[in-house]
């Protein structure tokens, strides 16, 4: 049984649930996010919880159940807190800079990279640091995948994009000759 979808997903206050066949909606403010379960697994929604079922008793129904459990659970999560992810630039001469939809990274080749990004995300900068926050958990960590795809940071010298809370593992340079 999984233990995750056994879980009820708690709806706090202002938050509201709806259930049109197999779609879920949420709506905070004008806000409104969509989950479409294809009808793998039952839902139900008894006051402010939504509790989640199996249709079958096999392997793949089971994943589901977790698995839109968690999707479920990650919406509501973005819609009262939000996610943020914080990347870190190091490198000489390595900046970034946000010009209204557009981040433009400058990170040792002979162009700025201009990423452009949606509209209901915020990239910040401050010195060598970008924080992107959203809603929705999966475009934020998309987002900050492919910024640090820009530039990876690499082992010798630790230069490039790094998650914040990233371990670069340092690599032993050339040693003289004997």
């Amino acid at each position: 049984m999984s233990r995750i979808g056994k879980q009820p997903v708690v709806i706090p206050a202002g938050i509201d649930v709806k259930l049109d066949g197999s779609v879920l909606s949420f709506k905070k403010g004008n806000v409104e996010k969509l989950l479409d379960t294809k009808n793998f697994v039952g839902v139900k929604v008894e006051g402010n919880e939504v509790l989640f079922s199996t249709k079958g008793d096999d392997r793949q129904s089971r994943a589901f159940w977790g698995t839109f459990r968690s999707l479920a659970n990650n919406i509501v999560i973005g819609l009262t807190d939000g996610y943020e992810k914080k990347l870190e630039i190091n490198g000489v001469g390595y900046r970034a800079a946000v010009k209204g939809n557009v981040l433009e990274l400058q990170l040792g080749f002979s162009h700025p990279i201009n990423y452009e990004f949606p509209k209901d995300i915020s990239i910040t900068v401050e010195k060598n640091l970008i924080t992107i926050k959203g809603d929705d958990k999966q475009v934020v960590g998309q987002i900050a995948a492919e910024i640090r795809g820009f530039r990876p940071p690499e082992p010798y010298k630790g230069k490039g994009v790094k998650y914040a809370d990233e371990v670069i593992v340092r690599k032993a340079g050339k040693t003289a000759a004997k």
